[in-house]
Parts: structure tokens; sequence; C-alpha cells
């Protein structure tokens, strides 16, 4: 198991070492290269990280409805590599680039368009294709490789968790370091080839586990079944329910294709009404305890997913307007220029640290303490992630605010670049940042995946992901919303308006950011309180193997 979870992990690695610096350093070539103004840089490049969590949910609904997990990667994959080849081709092609700027300044620069930005957008949207696929069933190919059952494994399942963020942080750094230093001084067409040779390389690897993989049989739609119990429902509202719930419709032999029993538990009695038999039989007349429950599970983790929606939105709009940021301030160290994207490095550099921290010694020293298998619940994870995500939006509005200051009292409020403040500022945003990853980003990939039924594991991942890209497209219509609220009445003035940060209100829509998290962060405590577990997250028992009693968000 340990062998097969470390292929998936590699290739983890090498595809994050492309996407994550592109995450980080697009806006950098959408402004230079491609001349956008801020919104436009920022949208596109918050429409594009959105993509590349958003495709996880049906590449999730192939793997676990009709085709192994491996093959969903197999099949998804080239086509990540297709999309970077094309922007490889369009950087090395002066003709697919819009017309160099004139000399009287950046703000007549002609932006792409036409067919060269339909290329563009072809390009960036085929990654998300191939990339989405792999954040869908990696992390659920990696968990299925290990029993819950054996202590041992139970154990190996929840570092394998830790791993596979540390995989991903691992991947950012090489891509930062790396990828990032290659796009700005060797030529964005290189790096962009860079990039597509590395998922090569990873999915070589990571094939070359294919005989020793656990695979899990498809077991058919998750989806249609859970349609099926509410509509059933919906269509027996009027029906009584029996006393007995041992009355309702249980699996039989004939149900080869089920991959897990549910046992019946409390709440949401209504859809137990889709299991009361009336005479009618079929998949759309008459369903299972079990589909009742596993839509139970879904509906059941519907106000977690929505509050963690809310409390991601700032992650990648920060992301973004920092190496914006970057971009016009002091990049020297010493002698040698940083990109403000290369910044990142420092919070991934201390992801990788804590994450080893974290599972060797601290998860053992507080599983003794809770007796929670993971030290900590998965929700009490992910609030603290979110608790320092409304820290990083406030860190933010005020380094803003202190840059601009400086920029007007040089007299630079005109200037796009050389403001006399260090970019080395910005590291604590980044870090806060930082650590969201190592705590949010993990407590929701593995809460999700955990609590999901067997049949819906790769779903389970794919909601997680799908958190990541609502919530960047919501930041994008955030953007555009602030803008237009704020400009005056002849259409100028707004916070993020034209292509020069000084002479926007980025801080006050850092402060907006700051208020949403908080309210996100208040509206996710509530409902992750109130939050009962499915899978018990106690340590199994040696000589039972059977675990404790489990636990709400509070205890």
């Amino acid at each position: 198991p340990l062998l097969c979870s470390l292929a998936s992990s590699t290739l983890v690695l090498l595809s994050n070492a492309a996407n994550i610096a592109n995450i980080m350093n697009l806006v950098t070539y959408l402004r230079g290269t491609m001349h956008m103004g801020v919104a436009e840089a920022s949208t596109t490049a918050s429409n594009f990280f959105a993509a590349l969590q958003m495709f996880s949910i049906p590449a999730a609904f192939l793997a676990d409805s009709y085709i192994k997990r491996f093959y969903t990667v197999l099949i998804f994959g080239p086509i990540e590599i297709l999309g970077y080849i094309l922007l490889a081709v369009q950087a090395h092609v002066p003709s697919l680039h819009p017309p160099p700027c004139s000399p009287t300044g950046p703000q007549t620069c002609e932006t792409v368009r036409g067919s060269n930005l339909s290329l563009l957008l072809l390009g960036l949207y085929l990654i998300p294709i191939g990339d989405g696929a792999a954040r869908a069933c990696l992390p659920a190919l990696g968990g299925d490789q290990f029993d819950t059952a054996d202590p041992v494994e139970q154990r190996q399942e929840t570092s394998f968790f830790n791993w596979y963020t540390f995989a991903v942080s691992s991947g950012g750094f090489v891509g930062l370091v790396l990828v990032v230093w290659v796009e700005n001084r060797r030529g964005w067409d290189i790096g962009f080839t860079v990039c597509a040779l590395c998922v090569l390389l990873g999915m070589l690897i990571w094939m070359a586990g294919f005989p020793f993989y656990r695979n899990q049989l498809p077991g058919g739609s998750a989806i249609t079944r859970i349609l099926q119990v509410l509509v059933v429902a919906f269509k027996k509202r009027n029906v009584q329910l029996p006393d007995n719930a041992s009355e309702l419709k249980q699996l039989n032999q004939d149900d080869h294709n089920v991959l897990e029993e549910l046992q019946r538990t409390d709440g949401f009695r209504c859809l137990e009404k889709s299991a009361v038999e009336t005479g009618e039989t079929g998949p759309w007349s008459l369903c299972t305890v079990t589909q009742v429950e596993e839509t139970k599970i879904v509906l059941r983790m519907v106000p977690i997913f929505l509050s963690s929606v809310l409390g991601y939105i700032p992650v990648p709009l920060i992301l973004n307007f920092t190496v914006q940021q970057g971009n016009t301030m002091d990049t020297k160290l010493g002698s040698v220029h940083i990109s403000p994207a290369t910044l990142f490095v420092i919070p991934t550099v201390f992801q990788m640290v804590i994450l080893i921290l974290y599972d060797r010694f601290i998860v053992p020293f507080l599983r003794r303490i809770t007796g929670y298998v993971g030290g900590v619940t998965h929700l009490q994870r992910i609030g603290i992630g979110f608790l320092s995500a409304t820290v990083a939006t406030g860190v933010a509005a005020l380094v803003e605010a202190k840059r601009k200051r400086v920029a007007e009292d040089k007299g630079l409020m005109e200037a796009t670049t050389g403001i006399p403040m260090s970019v080395f500022w910005l590291t604590v945003q980044f870090f806060l940042l930082g650590v969201v990853d190592v705590t949010s980003f993990v407590g929701l990939l593995e809460f999700f995946y955990s609590e999901a039924s067997t049949g819906m594991k790769s779903v389970g991942s794919s909601i997680f992901y799908c958190i990541l890209g609502v919530s960047a497209w919501l930041g994008s219509l955030l953007i555009q919303v602030a803008n237009r609220v704020t400009r005056r009445a002849d259409g100028t003035g707004g916070w993020l308006d034209g292509t020069n940060l000084n002479m926007g209100k980025l801080d006050n829509f850092y402060w907006l950011l700051a208020v949403l998290e908080l309210v996100a962060l208040f509206v996710y405590t509530f409902f992750a309180r109130r939050y009962v577990y499915r899978n018990e997250q106690r340590v199994v028992d040696v000589d039972t193997k059977v675990p404790t009693e489990g636990a709400t968000f509070g205890d």
C-alpha cells in the first residue's frame, strides 16, 4: 500500500510543480505578454484556478460510476499535457501575441483578443481536464490501498493524507523555484514546455505502479442513486412510515453492485419514505435503506460544504493580488531579483516542515491525549485554517495601505514598478496562507473522503476541490461586483479598475474580504459544532479492531 500511495504522490508532486507555479505566476504572463488589466488578469487567473478544481466533479463521477480511478487518470492526463503544449506554442510565436505596447506607456497597450484570446483560453482550460481527473482520483486511489479496520493501516491512511499534502507542497516548491524562474528568465515558451514534461514524467512513474494497485470496482452512479431517493421520496410524500425500521426495503442477494451496506440512522426521516414497500418495484419506485443513508450522508455534509466555500473565497484572490503587488515593489535580495510568485516558497517550505513535524510528532502526542487517530478531528483542523485566513486578509490590507503610502510619499503614484518598499513585506500574508493549507487543505480533503460512502470516495475527494473552484469563481464575481458598486457616474474610479494598482483601492477590497472571512468563520463554526461524524475518528482498538465512540466538532 505504501509503495502504491508513493507512486500516486509522485504524480501529484510533478503535476503540482507545473500547476501551482502557473496559479501563482499566471497573472504575470497575462499582464505582461498578453497586456491584460488588473481586474481582467485577476479574473482570468481565478477562473483558471477554479477550473482546475471543478473538473474533478465529472471526473469523479466517471471514476465511481463507470470506469476505475486508474483508467480515469490515464484517459484524461494526456489532455493536460496538450494544454501546456498549446500555451508553449502561443508563447513562442510572436504573431499569436497582442501588438507591442506603444512607447507612451502601458496604458496604451492593446490587450489580447480575437483568435489569440481563444487560443489562450483553450490552452488554459485543457489543463484542468487532465488535472481535475488526477485531483479527484488520486486521493481516493491512495486511500483505497489501506484497510481502516486494521489498526496499523488505519494510522497509515491518516499519514497518507498528510504525505499527499506534503507532495502537493513539494510540487509547489519545485514549481516556484524552478518553473517560475524558467518562465521569467528563459521565456514562457520554455516554461510551459517544462510544465508539459513534468506532467508526462509524473504519468510515466505513476503508470509503473499499475500491477500493484488495489482498484475499487465502479459501483454505479451515486448521483443517480441519490436522485432516485429524492424523486421516490417526493412521490411517496403522503405514505405513512412504518413503526419498525426493519420493514423498510433492505439489500438482497441480487444487489451485487453495492460496495457497502449502510445501516439506518436518525434524521431526514422524510427520505425513508422512498424505502417503504407499496407494491411498486423498480429503481424509480422503491429504494433501499442503503440508498437512503447514502443520500443522508451527502445532505449532512452540505452545510460544511457551503460554509467552507465562503471560507476559501479570499485565498485565491490574495494569492493573485499579492503577486501583482509584488511586481510594483523592490524585488531585490542583495544583487538578485526575486520574482513575487517565488515568495510563496516561504509558506511552502513551512508547510513541508510542519507537515513532517505534525505527522511524526504532534499527531502521536495528541492521539494519546484525545484518542483521535488524527490527533484532532477533521473539522477542528479546518476551523484553525479559516481563522488563519481571517488574519491573512487583515494583514494584506495593512501591507497594501503601507505600499500605497510609500508610493504617494515618493511621488510614484503614476509608476507601475520601482516602489522603494521591499517585496518581503508580503511574506507575512503568504505565511498565513501556508497555515491555511497545512490545516484546512488536509482537513477538508480527509473529511470529505472519510465521510463519503465506499461508492462515492472519488466524489468525496472532488467535493473538496469543488469548494476551491466555487470559491475562486465567487471571488471573480466579487471583483466584478465590487468594481461596479464603487465606480463613479462617469464609469471610472472602481476599486480595482485600470492597470495601475496605485490608483485603485485594493486595501479596501482586502478589508471587504476580511469581513467576509470573519462571517464565514462564524457560520462554519456554527455548523461544524453540530455535525456528527459517520466514520469514527477514534483509534481502532488493537485487540477488537473496533473504534471507540465518535465525537462532534467541539469534543
